[in-house]
């Protein structure tokens, strides 16, 4: 109910506040830079990983099911580039389309402050005022939080407690690999750019990220979870709104290290099961397709489940194989969903250090 217009609202008055061309293209330059650093990070320690250990090799493929919606998602990478364009905004808002919805933002914010002064405080204070309301009514809804996460762990315990130990066992050494690039990933990459690039203590951000990261792990929707990360970010590390605004909605959808990791390591997952030996070439063109893919993904449950769809099909692996991962999906989706929203904080927090801003952590 409330993600598309928080999005719209939060990004247009994003960008207003940030102002002219250049802030705008500095602070964007600065945000991509720490989006596709971290994803490429991620995917690289994926990549390690899964070939140290190499869990494909030997496994059960008896384990594989029908997954009909890959039918409709394996489509050519650059259809989701020329999806950033929406042909009708107002098609994309119903369809809830974020990457047209955040391109269009950014080009409305961006216009608003090209106009003149007086349509251009109108605006301005329209979509603040929007922001402002969205945010209220924001949180009105965490109240209700605790009960919904209640409900949906044990919709997922309750659904998964037949199979749960068998699939483990047969599929441990994937469920591993991916745990273990996750736990690197956001206990020492993360941490290590906080600390040498943002100057920020690692162990106070965690604590101020509680919440949100709750959140995002029992809902497996980093979208879902954008009100509580925007809140959390501005008001327990003290982030402003100017930077909060634009780079948490932008990062909801293309900042997906967690997501990344897993489509990279699942796509090799999938070779070797088959018995299929990827060259350096084209474990290159996973690592490259698992980060636009994971840009592509969107910020919804098992949304990196159906895009791998799109690596598997760059590098000529089998669709089917995605069966083979289905039964354990939903853990690791949850695993993988808190690292997304994690790395999104600490992409506020970074780049908020490096504008200059004094925070709480």
């Amino acid at each position: 109910m409330i993600i598309v217009p928080l999005i719209l609202t939060s990004i247009i008055s994003g960008v207003t506040s940030i102002g002219d061309a250049q802030n705008l293209g500095r602070l964007g330059l600065i945000t991509i830079t720490y989006y596709i650093s971290t994803s490429l990070l991620a995917i690289i320690t994926g990549l390690i990983l899964v070939n140290l250990i190499q869990p494909g090799i030997g496994a059960d493929l008896g384990l594989k099911n029908e997954v009909p919606e890959l039918a409709a998602a394996s489509g050519d990478i650059w259809e989701i580039i020329l999806r950033m364009v929406p042909t009708n905004i107002f098609e994309a808002l119903v369809s809830f389309d974020i990457l047209a919805i955040i391109f269009f933002s950014i080009l409305f914010g961006f216009f608003i402050t090209r106009i003149d002064s007086k349509p251009k405080e109108f605006l301005t204070t329209l979509f603040n005022s929007g922001f402002d309301v969205i945010m209220k009514l924001t949180h009105f809804i965490i109240k209700f939080t605790p009960l919904g996460i209640l409900g949906i762990v044990v919709g997922v315990v309750a659904e998964q407690r037949e199979n749960l130990v068998a699939v483990l066992g047969s599929l441990s050494k994937y469920f591993i690999t991916v745990l273990f690039g996750l736990i690197i990933h956001s206990t020492i990459t993360l941490p290590l750019i906080l600390r040498v690039v943002g100057k920020v203590n690692p162990r106070k951000h965690i604590l101020a990220m509680t919440t949100p990261l709750l959140t995002a792990f029992s809902t497996r929707s980093s979208s879902a979870t954008l009100p509580l990360t925007i809140d959390a970010v501005e008001n327990n590390c003290g982030v402003s709104n100017k930077i909060s605004s634009f780079v948490l909605p932008l990062g909801a959808t293309v900042n997906m290290d967690g997501t990344a990791l897993y489509e990279c390591v699942a796509a090799m997952f999938i070779a070797q099961a088959y018995g299929i030996e990827l060259s350096f070439l084209q474990q290159m063109i996973v690592v490259f397709t698992a980060l636009l893919a994971s840009i592509g993904a969107a910020g919804i449950p098992m949304a990196g489940l159906v895009m791998i769809s799109v690596i598997l099909t760059a590098v000529g692996l089998p669709l089917e194989g995605v069966g083979l991962i289905l039964a354990v999906d939903p853990f690791l989706d949850m695993c993988r969903t808190t690292v997304n929203v994690f790395s999104d904080s600490c992409g506020a927090v970074t780049i908020a250090k490096t504008e200059g801003e004094t925070l709480k952590v």
